[in-house]
């Protein structure tokens, strides 16, 4: 038995005694006799339930449940109709027409129609909204009712990642419409009793022990088989696995640091893996204001020095790839043949030399004008993945002569402290990224101030491609402006991509008909059973 493995079950051997006092929630799952209900461990409780006003994953993964948008997205990434029956939009790309599905109805009984549309995608252009979700829906000019079940939507220019806003949630005109946009967070709806038209609908929540819900049985889509959800709050991943292997949860997220727990659980027949790549990336991100950054071959070097394919097969458990620029291998519009960069530490000294850096003291450490090649590398504490990459970036980087200095701190402390303030070296984190591949968010140079481009990228043929893959309308015409500007990300290396990781879901041997979307999620879960 690996010496991973051993404190663990040392812990679940001591905790199993506690199971009882630890699970407020599984008592009542068990009432509802198993093959009824399904127990899901979250890291985190909820902020609200209204995604206008909520920015955190935790509540989306129970507003999921909850609410339906316009338009999904299917396993392919493919737009299709959710709450929209069909939709058009003109040659020119300003105009939008949305026809609904009839017969819709919200959990309290009422019918769906166009003007819980039109007022929903107008909450976040209401005069005192105050959520973050303002920049999505700034593209829209105007939105009106064109009857009971047809809605038109004008833009103020043409917007190709527009079907990726009208995934928002549409929430009841009738319950909310007199409610001033600037209360609309605090009102009981967004914290006691949301109200929506998805496969399960609200019972009740309490704050940092669990969410519960229960089947509607008039989802439009196929009344869910499972007819009890419940939302386990456990801050600690360790005390998860723990109540996993008990019985108190019956589905949760492993990290790849204790895939070999999870596989060993398999093995007892108390679980089933499943593993699936997701749209997200790990990085390393540097601060292009800083003078050791501002030469590309610098940047090039430091990934070259990096066997990032031992990264992927040590801490990832060879669970994901190497990534080599920004985008998914998931996506219709990614660049396979971007440049790449692999492992070659008699090439990073090469274009480190070719940089000025060298090693004019003996001492192992370059230098250029005087100054060593030495930083610090800051990235979030609790995440065994990052700090176990830390490590190995530390003892590689050490190799070529660069000297770095792995930093973990608290997770809010980091990006507001440091992140956003721009008071960085270099940094590691990682992107989920949308389902639709427009990256004008992360890279054009007008979000290098406030924004998430907070490297400081600044690239005028990047802005360019960032600006003409909005406007192209033709999928293919953006597919190749996509993949160019992507190999230019590549060829300019502002981040060292590390990898892709997979998602690594444990759910329980007898349950079928689970499918893990790229973006994560309850994907049909009304087509979940047991056996």
């Amino acid at each position: 038995m690996s010496r991973q493995i051993r404190p663990l079950l040392f812990l679940i051997l001591v905790c199993g005694l506690l199971t009882s006092t630890l699970q407020p929630t599984t008592s009542t799952a068990e009432s509802e006799g198993k093959g009824q209900a399904l127990i899901v461990g979250s890291i985190g409780s909820p902020s609200l339930l209204n995604p206008y006003f909520s920015a955190d994953a935790s509540s989306a993964q129970v507003e999921s449940l909850l609410f339906n948008g316009l338009v999904k997205f299917d396993e392919k990434l493919n737009p299709v109709p959710d709450l929209a029956d069909r939709w058009e939009v003109s040659k020119d790309g300003y105009s939008w027409t949305f026809h609904l599905k009839r017969g819709i109805l919200f959990h309290d009984g009422e019918e769906l129609t166009s003007e819980d549309v039109v007022f929903s995608y107008n909450i976040p252009r209401r005069p005192g909204y105050t959520g973050p979700r303002g920049s999505d829906f700034e593209k829209i000019k105007d939105i009106r009712v064109v009857d009971r079940y047809t809605l038109n939507i004008t833009l103020k220019e043409p917007y190709a990642p527009f079907l990726s806003t009208c995934v928002y949630a549409i929430l009841p005109a009738h319950l909310l419409k007199q409610v001033p946009a600037e209360k609309l967070a605090e009102h009981p709806f967004s914290t006691k009793s949301p109200v929506g038209t998805g496969p399960y609908r609200f019972e009740r929540w309490k704050d940092g022990q669990f969410v519960q819900l229960s089947a509607f049985p008039s989802y439009f889509d196929g009344v869910p088989q499972i007819q009890k959800l419940y939302f386990r709050i456990i801050p600690d991943q360790n005390a998860q696995l723990i109540q996993l292997h008990s019985g108190g949860i019956d589905v949760m997220g492993v990290p790849a640091t204790d895939l070999a727990v999870g596989k060993l659980f398999e093995k007892q027949g108390k679980i089933k893996l499943h593993s699936s790549p997701t749209l997200s990336y790990t990085y390393i991100g540097y601060n292009l204001n800083h003078p050791f950054f501002q030469d590309t071959r610098v940047r090039q070097a430091l990934t070259h020095a990096l066997d990032r394919e031992q990264i992927v097969n040590i801490v990832l458990e060879g669970e994901g790839q190497v990534a080599h620029t920004h985008g998914s291998p998931l996506s219709w519009a990614y660049a396979a043949h971007a440049p790449k960069f692999p492992y070659d530490p008699k090439k990073a000294r090469e274009l480190l030399a070719q940089a000025g850096w060298n090693d004019t003291d003996g001492d192992g450490v370059l230098d250029k004008d005087g100054e060593k090649f030495s930083f610090v590398l800051q990235t979030n504490q609790g995440n065994k993945m990052r700090e176990m990459v830390a490590q190995i970036v530390q003892e590689q980087w050490a190799q070529i002569g660069v000297e770095v200095k792995p930093r973990l701190m608290e997770w809010s402390a980091f990006i507001n402290d440091y992140v956003e303030t721009k008071k960085f070296d270099a940094v590691m984190l990682g992107w989920s990224l949308g389902i639709d591949p427009d990256p004008t968010a992360i890279w054009h140079s007008k979000e290098a101030e406030k924004g998430l481009n907070f490297v400081s990228f600044k690239n005028k043929e990047i802005d360019r491609l960032l600006e003409a893959n909005t406007r192209e309308m033709d999928r293919e015409k953006r597919k190749r402006i996509l993949i160019q500007l992507q190999e230019r990300l590549a060829q300019e290396q502002p981040y060292t991509f590390l990898y892709y990781a997979n998602s690594i879901m444990a759910y329980p041997v007898n349950l079928e008909g689970v499918f893990n979307h790229p973006a994560g999620g309850f994907y049909k879960i009304q087509h979940w059973r047991y056996h």
